[in-house]
């Protein structure tokens, strides 16, 4: 059996955190061919081109409703990672990344790491799922005035 580079759950955690929502912890852990990792930046990407349009173009603008809850999902997801990597048994761990290899175990900064992924992973996924909620229902409001004003006439 062919000893791999050593994989650290506390740097796993902490590269989730910090740039999760690229893939780099797949890339990491996985190497460049992980087909997981290269779906991470799509929707990061449109995620941030619609906060962008926001930006730019006010609150009205809907394609910007449809493109920010995606980076929400993609952080989300990175903090879900961040979680699993750091509170995944070390045995665990070992036997899946460093088979054969000096071993890795979970010390203070993977539990730092676990507790700042909870908090963003719930704020983030929170957030997404208010704005995305909002949105839909303003749409609904919208279009219920806009069926009632065609149905009276009135205008």
């Amino acid at each position: 059996m062919t000893v791999g580079p050593h994989k650290s759950k506390a740097l796993a955690t902490w590269i989730a955190i910090v740039a999760g929502a690229f893939g780099l912890h797949r890339f990491y852990l996985h190497g460049a061919r992980d087909g997981w990792g290269w779906l991470y930046p799509v929707p990061t990407l449109l995620g941030l081109y619609g906060v962008r349009r926001m930006q730019l173009l006010g609150q009205d603008d809907r394609l910007a409703w449809v493109l920010i809850p995606l980076l929400g999902l993609t952080l989300a997801s990175a903090m879900l990672s961040a979680l699993v990597y750091a509170l995944g048994s070390d045995d665990k761990w070992n036997a899946r990344f460093n088979p054969g290899g000096r071993t890795s175990h979970g010390n203070w900064a993977t539990v730092v790491g676990a507790i700042i992924a909870l908090m963003l992973g719930a704020g983030v996924l929170m957030a997404t799922i208010a704005f995305a909620a909002q949105r839909y229902f303003e749409v609904q409001v919208e279009t219920q005035a806009r069926y009632t004003i065609s149905r009276t006439g009135s205008g």
